[in-house]
């Protein structure tokens, strides 16, 4: 059971904000090495302060180039951005449908202009979705997604694709479920259950995009990744799960998904960056998986 870490109890995420955050402040970088745009993530972290970013985007400029914030800004604008031309390419070959699953306080469904024709179920923590919902209202912004509340503690992952069955997600068209930022924070037997249920409600032609951490990285931390894991677990969502790249394709065949790629951030950050900006997203351990749902489903047990 479960695809989000236990929060403290009746609380909305609080890394989740800090993701957000990390989204808008993408633009405190030059306009030309900026791989998204997100005006509404720094609202997560405060209303107050998303003001503040939008109103002195100038004179804050000098925050991207601080120690530990640079390169969590530019992690964050390689993450999102790899997902979303993944998404992007899906969507140009005709998908329609997607799934944010323990979506936080994403705002694809508010700025991909791609998305306007789609169905965006976003599916969370009660707590984490009510105080989205409050923010944007706060803000002004009224985002087309639909919200499908879910508690990851109680209920069973078995049971969620007939509940988005039941709020309009068609599982005989082909889906697109977006997986971020989720995984470490599992046991064995929720990423199990998740991937199962995930495939359930993802007929043939459907993806799935998911960021992970390579096991070397919560096995064996250096000194910043030790850190960073101390922190989250005071909010009460340790580091907990990992896989190796190599055996990642046969866990996946497992459960009846197809690995089409898997990338270290680092290099898509080269691809995607100036060599001296793309250094400071150097870890490999932090990757991301698509994976597609074949023609045929093997029974696996």
């Amino acid at each position: 059971m479960g695809t989000i870490p236990r929060m403290r109890e009746d609380s909305p995420s609080r890394t989740a904000a800090f993701v957000a955050a990390a989204r808008q402040l993408g633009q405190l970088l030059p306009e030309n090495v900026r791989l998204v745009d997100d005006p509404y993530g720094a609202a997560f972290a405060s209303p107050m302060v998303g003001r503040w970013l939008e109103q002195k985007t100038d004179s804050l400029r000098p925050l991207a180039t601080m120690p530990g914030m640079r390169q969590w800004i530019l992690y964050m604008q390689v993450r999102t951005r790899v997902i979303d031309d993944a998404l992007r390419a899906w969507l140009a070959g005709g998908g329609r449908q997607l799934v944010l699953l323990g979506a936080g306080y994403d705002c694809r469904a508010l700025r991909l202009p791609e998305l306007a024709d789609a169905h965006v179920l976003e599916v969370d923590h009660p707590a984490t979705q009510a105080r989205k919902k409050s923010v944007l209202d706060q803000i002004g912004a009224h985002s087309p997604a639909e919200y499908v509340t879910w508690d990851f503690e109680s209920r069973a992952m078995e049971d969620l694709p007939d509940v988005l069955a039941e709020a309009g997600l068609d599982v005989t068209a082909p889906v697109f479920t977006i997986w971020e930022g989720v995984t470490m924070y599992l046991t064995d037997v929720a990423i199990d259950a998740s991937l199962r249920a995930i495939r359930a409600w993802s007929p043939a032609g459907s993806q799935l995009a998911m960021t992970y951490f390579a096991k070397s990285r919560i096995a064996q931390p250096n000194l910043i990744t030790r850190a960073m894991k101390a922190v989250v677990a005071t909010f009460g969502e340790p580091w907990k799960f990992g896989w190796t790249p190599d055996e990642l394709p046969g866990y996946l065949a497992g459960r009846n998904w197809t690995l089409v790629r898997d990338v270290a951030m680092s290099d898509a950050a080269r691809e995607l960056l100036p060599a001296d900006l793309a250094a400071y997203v150097a870890n490999p351990d932090r990757r991301f998986a698509l994976a597609a749902a074949p023609e045929a489903i093997a029974v696996a047990k």
